[in-house]
């Protein structure tokens, strides 16, 4: 069995890449940070024993993913699971203060990207008569809350080219899922705020916010599924949070 996971290097991605290698499955792991990806291919070959395929590249940039993906030798593209991990959010302003840079950097990452992967990977599964693909959504895919405006719209963006990708995908027998996390602690908020870190601290203060583990062990179980069940969508929130803006915290 074969997962390829974008953006490995950290969060979601790294503990996913984990998980599977522990389960037996071989990975691809993809990321920016290149020396990040040859540490994390060393462990899990070393702890698990299996083999690990690392491309090295910038998910923003189309001929870059064309490139990396399509020097897989024909082994490594019998893909089970591609899960679209790679995304991240970007300044926290109002739609009239809103950086360009900051649009451009999220639009793409979390829906370009998500495309450009996609595109690629979709027909080597359609070929090998099965896969499934698991896009990482977000609470700010199914709710808008201040100032997230456009991220909030990249991923109000993944979760319709969820549905959209299951019904192309369905006469091949390719599952299609995605999976929205609420808050969680991972690099998400250092780069939200460019690297304040605490700034990034106060995001989760007061509360037990999900961690990697949570979403990589959640990825696991929709994968892990029978080929006859496949899980649309699932929402995963802390215990503490109601929704996108409502949240518990202890003083």
């Amino acid at each position: 069995m074969i997962a390829l996971i974008t953006g490995a290097t950290a969060g979601f991605g790294k503990a996913t890449a984990e998980l599977f290698a522990s389960n037996g499955w071989n990975v691809i792991i993809t990321g920016r940070r290149k020396t990040r990806l040859e540490v994390l291919e060393r462990q899990l070959r070393e702890k698990y024993s299996i083999d690990v395929l690392t491309l090295c590249f910038d998910i923003r940039k189309a001929d870059e993913v064309k490139k990396a993906l399509e020097s897989v030798p024909d082994q490594w593209r019998k893909v089970d699971l591609l899960v679209n991990n790679a995304g991240l959010a970007s300044g926290l302003s109002s739609i009239q203060e809103g950086a360009l840079s900051d649009w451009e950097d999220m639009i793409d990452t979390n829906v370009k990207g998500l495309l450009y992967a996609t595109r690629i990977v979709a027909p080597w599964m359609i070929r090998n008569g099965k896969g499934h693909i698991i896009n990482i959504g977000s609470i700010a895919g199914k709710e808008v809350y201040a100032n997230g405006n456009v991220y909030c719209a990249t991923k109000h963006a993944v979760d319709a080219l969820t549905k959209g990708m299951r019904i192309d995908l369905l006469p091949h027998g390719i599952r299609v899922s995605q999976i929205a996390p609420g808050m969680a602690e991972t690099e998400f908020s250092i780069v939200r705020f460019k690297g304040d870190e605490e700034r990034a601290k106060k995001v989760y203060l007061g509360l037990q916010p999900l961690t990697a583990t949570d979403i990589a062990e959640t990825i696991w179980w929709v994968a892990s599924r029978p080929a006859h069940v496949n899980i649309n969508d699932i929402v995963i929130m802390p215990s503490a949070q109601a929704n996108s803006t409502t949240a518990q915290r202890k003083s």
